[in-house]
C-alpha cells in the first residue's frame, strides 16, 4: 500500500498488462526465487515443509551464501537467454520502489540486499499473476473433463517456493527492524536489531512491499495466514509508533500505513485479527515463571503505546457486526479445534470467564453504555445458538457468564437488552400480553416451533446451567413461569423433547427461590392465586412437526358446556402435573411444606363452610358479589381437588423432619377443632385425625430419636391438643389428645397406654402396649402408671383400657355374628399370634390390613407357630378376601398365595373347590366377585409355584373352563383372562386338553352375548398364537384349522370393534407363522463330510 506513494500502481503501465512485450513466465519468476534462496551446503529436499517455525533469518543462508546467490541471479538475468523479460519487469518494479532498489544494489549488507531482491521478485510475481488473470480465458475442456485451472493459479511446488520466499522476506526484511516488545514471538531468539541509521526507511520499504503483496489472493493468503502478526506490528510501528522509530518516513507515508493497517484488519478473518492483536498486546504484567519455565527466554513486555493501540483496535473489532463472535473465536479457537484439545478448552473455565469479563465491560470508544448494550447483547444471545459441537460448549459458557456478569453490573440494561429478548416468545403469549386484533384470528401462530424450542433451551442454559440465583434472574423467570408450566403439562400429555428442559427449569426455580416464593408459585400453578402469569386464554399449544410445540390462537368455543369441560380438564391436568413435579422435591422438604399449606387452606375452607352454615347466607345482590362468590367456590373446589390428589400420590417420605410433621398435625388438629367430624364425611375426617395423632404417638414411642429441640417443636401442639380434649365430641379421641399432651409436656417420661396403642396402629407393630420394646412383647407390658396394661386391638381410633374378660367376650361375639368364627384369644397359640389373628377382624381397614401383612411376613419367615396354624390362617385369609376394601383383600390375596406356595397339596384343592362353585348363602353378584378374587389368588399361586404348576395343569384349566360358562359375564371374562395367563405360565404346553380349550374358546367367541367375553376369548387365541410362534403349526396341528375359521368368522360377523381388532391381530400372527413354516429361510452353509 505504501509503495504506491512513490510511483503509480505497478500494474498500471502499458508493458505490464496487455502490452506488446509479453511478460516473463511464472516458472521463470519462481525459478529466480528458488535461485536466490538456494542452500549450498544442504539443499532443500522435495518434501521440505516451510513455515512451521516462526519467521526469522534463514539459518542455512549465511551471508556468503546470500551474496553468491544474488551474484548468480544477476549473472543469469544479464546473460541467460529467456530471462530478459524478467529483468525488464524487475527493473520496472525497482524503479517504482527506490528503497528496494537501493537495498538490492548494496553489497555491504547481504541480508537486507537479499530481502530487497526477494520482495522485488515477489512484486514481479504479483504483476504477472494480475496480468494473467486479466488475459482472456482459455477454451474450456471437453464434456466430462474437469475444468482447467485459471491462468494465475500456482502449482503445489510453486506455492511451496513462494511460501519460502515470503518467510525469508519477512525474516530478513522485517524482523530485524522491529524494536524489542513489538511483534516478538516465542521461539528462537530474534536477531539483534539493525543499527538505528536507516532503520525506519528500510522497515517502511519492506512493510510497503508486503502490504502490496496482500492485494493478490495467491500471495496475500499465505502471507496473512502465517505472518499477519509481524505485518501488523510493522504497520502499527510506522503509523502509530514513536517518531524515533520512523526516521526517514514522511507523515503522508505514515498516514498511508495507518490506512493500510485498517484495510488489512477489515479484510482478514476477524478471529485471526483478534488473536494477532492480542498477541501484539501481550500479557498485562510479567507474571513470575511457573515451575519448568525458568529456562525459557522471557518475552519483553509490549510498550505502552502498542498496548493502548491494540486495545483500541480490539474494541473496534468488537463493535463491528458479528464482532462478539469474532472476539470469542479469536480467543478460544487457539485452545484446540477438536478431540482432546476442544474438551480441554471447554473445561478451561478461567479463559471463558476472562472473555466474559471483556465482553461485559464497555470500551472507551463507545459513546454510551446503552449504545454498547444495544449493539452487543443480540450478538451475545446468538452465541447460545452455535451448532458446532466442538465449540458450542465454549461459546455457551462465555455467553452465559457474560449475561450473568452484565446482570450483576447493570441489572436494568441487562433485563432490557438480554433477558426480555430471550424470554420474548414466552412473554408474547402470557396472559399479561396485549395481543393485537389482527393476531386474534383463529389458527394464527404466535410462536413457531423453532422459536419456542430455542427460547426454552436458552433459558435452560442461562438459568439452570449458569446457576446464578440472583433476584433479577429469579424475578424475570417468574414472569414466564406459568407459561413454562403450561408447556410442561402439554409435553407430559404428548411426546415432546421439551418435557425434560421445562421440568429442570421449574425444579431449579423452586429450589433456588425462597420457600415462601416457591410455595406461592406452586399455588399459582394450581390456580389458587395469581403469583404467576399463565398462558393467555386465547392461546393454546399445538404439536410441532419436529417433536416440539407451537403456540397459536385458539378458536373461541361457543358451547358453554364444552368450554366448561375444557376448563375442568385443564385444571385437572395441571393439578396432576403439579403433584408429579412435587414428587421430585421431597428431599428438599418443599413437597411437605406445600402439603401442609394445602391442609391449612383446607382448614380455612372448613371454617368458611361452618360459618356459612351458621349464617345461612345466600349469595345475591350485585353481579360483582355473585362473581366473587363463584370465584371463592371455585377456589374451594381446587383446594379439595389438590388435597385429594396429593393424598393419593405423595409417598410416605413427604415429611423430612419433625417440624414438618408438627405442622401437618397442627393443621389437622386445627381443622378438627374448627369443624368436628359430622355428616357423610365424618369417617374420613376421623381417620385423618387418628392418623395425625398416631404420627405423634409413634414419634413419642421411639419411631424417631427425638432431641430436646424436637420436643420444643412438638410443644406447639399442646394448646390444640388441650382444646381437642375439651371440645371434640368423641370421648376416645378426647382421652388420646389429653394423653398426648401429657406425654409431650413430660418429654415422653410419662406415656399412657393409649399413646402406645395409637403408635402401634400407625406403625403396624405387633399389637400390645405402647411401652413394649421394638422386638415386641407377647403379653402385657409394664405401664407408666404401675401394674400391667392389657393388650388391646390396634384400631385406627384409640380405645380406653378394657378388662381381659371384655376383650374375650367381644371376640366370641364377633365370631357369632360374622360370616365365620374369628380366632379369639383362647386359641392354642402364642399371645402375639393370637393378637394378630384377632386384629385380622378389626372393623378398621388399616388395622386389619396391617395384621394380614404381618401374618404374611410370618409365613415368609417360616415362623413355626404360624405354619402350625396354617388351616386357621387360610380361613382368616379367605374370609378377608371377601372384604370390600382393596387394601384388605389384596393383603389377604398375598397371604393366601404365600401359604399356597408353601403347602400347595393342601391349599390348592381348597381354592379350586371354592372357585368352581359359588359360596353358599350369598347372592349371585357377591358370589361372582368372590370367585373373581379367588381367580386372582390362583394366578398369584401359579406365579409362586413356578415350574411346579405343571403338576396342577389340568385341574386349573378345568376350573377356568368351568368359570367360562358361569351365568355372570364379568366372571366369564375373568376366567378367560386367567386361562390366557395360565397358558403363558405353562409355556403353552397344554398337552391333551388343547381340544377342550379351543372348543370352549370357539363356542364363547361365536355364541356369548356379551362383547367383553367374546373379546377375552379371541384375546386368548392371540396369546396362544403369539406365544407358540413357529411351534403353533406343530402344537396346534389338530385345531389350527378350527382356530382359523373362528378368526375369519369373528372378522366378518363380529359387531364389536375391539374383538375384530384382536381377531385381525391373531390372523396376522397366524399368517406370519404359516409363512415361516411353508417358506423357511434358506440357510447357505457348507458341510464337510469325512469319507471313511
Amino acid at each position: 500500500m505504501a509503495a504506491e506513494s512513490r510511483a503509480p500502481p505497478l500494474h498500471g503501465g502499458p508493458k505490464m498488462a496487455g502490452g506488446a512485450e509479453p511478460g516473463p513466465e511464472l516458472e521463470r519468476v519462481v525459478e529466480a526465487l528458488e535461485l536466490l534462496l538456494r542452500r549450498r551446503q544442504q539443499p532443500a529436499g522435495p518434501g521440505e515443509r516451510d513455515g512451521e517455525a516462526g519467521p526469522g533469518p534463514e539459518g542455512a543462508l549465511r551471508p556468503e551464501t546470500l551474496r553468491s546467490n544474488s551474484a548468480a541471479l544477476e549473472e543469469r538475468l544479464r546473460r541467460a537467454p529467456g530471462w530478459a523479460a524478467l529483468r525488464g519487469l524487475r527493473d520496472a518494479v525497482l524503479a517504482r520502489a527506490p528503497g528496494l532498489a537501493a537495498g538490492a544494489a548494496g553489497e555491504a549488507e547481504p541480508g537486507w540486499a537479499a530481502a530487497c531482491g526477494l520482495l522485488a521478485l515477489l512484486l514481479c510475481l504479483k504483476e504477472r499473476l494480475t496480468a494473467l488473470a486479466a488475459a482472456p480465458a482459455a477454451p474450456g475442456a471437453g464434456p466430462g473433463a474437469a475444468p482447467p485451472p485459471s491462468a494465475d493459479t500456482l502449482s503445489v511446488g510453486q506455492g511451496r517456493a513462494v511460501g519460502r520466499a515470503l518467510r525469508a522476506a519477512v525474516g530478513l526484511g522485517l524482523v530485524p527492524y522491529l524494536p524489542p516488545g513489538v511483534g516478538q514471538r516465542p521461539g528462537p531468539p530474534a536477531p539483534p536489531p539493525a543499527p538505528p541509521a536507516g532503520r525506519g526507511a528500510r522497515l517502511h520499504a519492506a512493510t510497503a512491499a508486503l502490504a502490496e503483496l496482500t492485494e493478490h489472493p495467491a500471495l496475500g493468503g499465505p502471507l496473512l495466514a502465517r505472518h499477519l502478526g509481524l505485518l501488523l506490528a510493522g504497520l502499527c510501528l510506522l503509523g502509530h509508533g514513536p517518531a524515533t522509530h520512523s526516521e526517514g518516513v514522511s507523515e503522508a507515508e505514515r498516514a498511508r500505513c495507518r490506512e493500510a493497517l485498517r484495510q488489512i484488519l477489515d479484510r482478514v478473518y476477524q478471529p485471526l485479527a483478534v488473536r494477532e492483536l492480542l498477541v501484539l498486546q501481550g500479557r498485562p504484567k510479567q507474571s513470575p515463571p511457573s515451575p519448568g519455565e525458568e529456562t525459557k527466554p522471557a518475552l519483553v513486555r509490549a510498550p505502552a503505546w502498542l498496548r493502548r493501540l491494540c486495545g483500541q483496535l480490539l474494541s473496534e473489532r468488537l463493535m463491528r457486526p458479528n464482532g462478539v463472535q469474532a472476539v470469542v473465536r479469536g480467543i478460544m479457537e487457539g485452545t484446540g479445534a477438536g478431540g482432546t484439545g476442544a474438551e480441554a478448552a471447554a473445561v478451561d473455565w478461567r479463559k471463558c470467564d476472562t472473555v466474559a469479563k471483556i465482553l461485559a465491560s464497555c470500551p472507551q470508544q463507545c459513546l454510551s453504555l446503552e449504545d454498547y448494550y444495544t449493539l452487543v447483547c443480540p450478538q451475545i444471545l446468538d452465541l447460545l445458538h452455535i451448532q458446532d459441537k466442538l465449540t458450542a460448549r465454549q461459546f455457551q459458557r462465555v455467553a452465559t457468564t457474560t449475561l450473568l456478569t452484565m446482570a450483576k453490573e447493570h441489572p436494568q440494561l441487562a433485563e432490557k437488552h438480554l433477558l426480555q429478548p430471550m424470554l420474548a416468545p414466552l412473554l408474547r403469549c402470557s396472559e399479561t400480553a396485549e395481543l393485537a386484533v389482527e393476531d386474534l384470528s383463529a389458527g394464527t401462530v404466535l410462536v413457531t416451533e423453532a422459536e419456542l424450542s430455542s427460547c426454552v433451551e436458552d433459558v435452560l442454559k442461562v438459568y439452570v446451567v449458569g446457576n446464578d440465583s440472583s433476584s433479577l434472574l429469579l424475578g424475570s423467570l417468574q414472569s414466564v413461569l406459568g407459561v413454562v408450566f403450561s408447556l410442561y403439562s402439554f409435553a407430559k400429555q404428548n411426546v415432546s423433547y421439551l418435557r425434560s428442559p421445562c421440568q429442570e427449569i421449574l425444579l431449579w426455580f423452586l429450589e433456588k427461590s425462597e420457600r415462601e416464593v416457591s410455595l406461592a408459585v406452586l399455588e399459582g400453578f394450581a390456580g389458587l392465586n395469581s403469583s404467576v402469569h399463565t398462558l393467555h386464554p386465547r392461546c393454546r399449544f399445538c404439536v410441532g412437526s419436529e417433536g416440539g410445540a407451537t403456540i397459536a390462537v385458539e378458536e373461541a368455543i361457543s358451547d358453554e358446556d364444552e368450554a366448561l369441560y375444557q376448563k375442568v380438564s385443564s385444571e385437572q391436568c395441571h393439578v396432576e402435573n403439579l403433584v408429579e413435579l412435587l414428587s421430585h422435591c421431597q428431599k428438599s422438604g418443599l413437597a411437605g411444606d406445600f402439603f401442609i399449606r394445602c391442609l391449612k387452606a383446607l382448614t380455612q375452607v372448613a371454617a368458611e363452610d361452618e360459618a356459612a352454615l351458621n349464617s345461612a347466607a345466600v349469595p345475591g345482590g350485585s353481579l360483582l358479589e355473585l362473581e366473587q362468590y363463584h370465584a371463592e367456590q371455585r377456589r374451594k373446589l381446587l383446594v379439595l381437588q389438590l388435597v385429594a390428589t396429593l393424598c393419593e400420590s405423595v409417598s410416605d417420605t413427604v415429611f423430612t423432619d419433625v417440624a414438618q410433621v408438627e405442622e401437618f398435625v397442627a393443621a389437622t388438629l386445627q381443622r378438627a377443632c374448627v369443624s368436628p367430624a359430622r355428616g357423610p364425611g365424618a369417617a374420613a375426617e376421623v381417620q385423618t385425625l387418628t392418623m395425625a395423632m398416631g404420627l405423634v404417638a409413634a414419634m413419642l414411642g421411639g419411631a424417631v430419636q427425638l432431641q430436646s429441640s424436637d420436643f420444643a417443636v412438638l410443644k406447639r401442639l399442646v394448646p390444640l391438643l388441650e382444646e381437642l380434649s375439651r371440645t371434640y365430641p368423641e370421648p376416645l379421641t378426647q382421652e388420646l389428645a389429653a394423653d398426648l399432651r401429657i406425654a409431650i409436656c413430660t418429654h415422653g417420661a410419662f406415656s399412657p397406654g393409649t399413646v402406645g396403642a395409637a403408635a402401634d396402629g400407625v406403625l403396624g407393630k405387633k399389637l400390645g402396649t405402647g411401652t413394649q420394646s421394638p422386638a415386641g412383647i407377647p403379653g402385657g407390658a409394664p405401664s407408666p402408671r404401675g401394674g400391667r396394661t392389657p393388650p388391646r386391638h390396634g384400631r385406627s381410633s384409640p380405645s380406653a383400657p378394657r378388662e381381659r374378660s371384655e376383650e374375650q367376650s367381644m371376640c366370641h361375639e364377633a365370631g357369632d355374628t360374622g360370616p365365620a368364627p374369628a380366632p379369639c384369644a383362647d386359641s392354642p397359640a402364642p399371645a402375639g399370634l393370637r393378637e394378630l389373628l384377632v386384629s385380622a377382624y378389626d372393623p378398621q381397614p388399616p388395622s386389619r390390613a396391617a395384621a394380614l401383612r404381618h401374618l404374611s411376613s410370618l409365613i415368609t419367615q417360616r415362623d413355626p407357630e404360624a405354619l402350625r396354624l396354617q388351616e386357621k390362617l387360610l380361613q382368616v385369609f379367605l374370609e378377608n378376601v371377601q372384604h370390600e376394601d382393596a387394601f384388605v383383600y389384596l393383603s389377604a390375596i398375598q397371604g393366601v398365595a404365600l401359604l399356597s406356595s408353601e403347602y400347595p397339596e393342601r391349599i390348592l384343592p381348597v381354592l379350586l373347590a371354592r372357585y368352581r362353585g359359588p359360596a353358599q348363602g350369598t347372592e349371585d353378584t357377591a358370589a361372582a366377585i368372590a370367585r373373581m378374587k379367588l381367580g386372582e389368588v390362583l394366578m398369584r399361586v401359579t406365579q409362586a409355584l413356578g415350574d411346579m404348576v405343571f403338576k396342577y395343569r389340568e385341574p386349573l384349566v378345568q376350573a377356568f373352563l368351568r368359570g367360562a360358562r358361569d351365568p355372570d359375564s364379568a366372571l366369564r371374562a375373568s376366567s378367560l383372562s386367567n386361562l390366557g395367563e395360565l397358558c403363558q405360565r405353562l409355556g403353552f404346553q397344554l398337552g391333551s386338553i388343547v381340544q377342550e380349550v379351543t372348543s370352549c374358546l370357539t363356542a364363547v367367541a361365536k355364541t356369548d352375548p356379551k362383547a367383553e367375553v367374546r373379546r377375552a376369548a379371541v384375546h386368548v387365541v392371540v396369546l396362544l398364537l403369539r406365544g407358540l410362534s413357529e411351534k403353533a403349526a406343530e402344537v396346534l396341528r389338530d385345531v389350527l384349522r378350527d382356530l382359523y375359521r373362528l378368526l375369519k368368522h369373528v372378522v366378518v360377523a363380529e359387531p364389536d370393534g375391539a374383538t375384530v381388532l384382536h381377531a385381525q391381530l391373531a390372523l396376522e400372527e397366524l399368517d406370519t407363522v404359516m409363512r415361516r413354516v411353508l417358506f423357511p429361510p434358506q440357510a447357505l452353509e457348507k458341510k464337510i463330510v469325512v469319507l471313511p
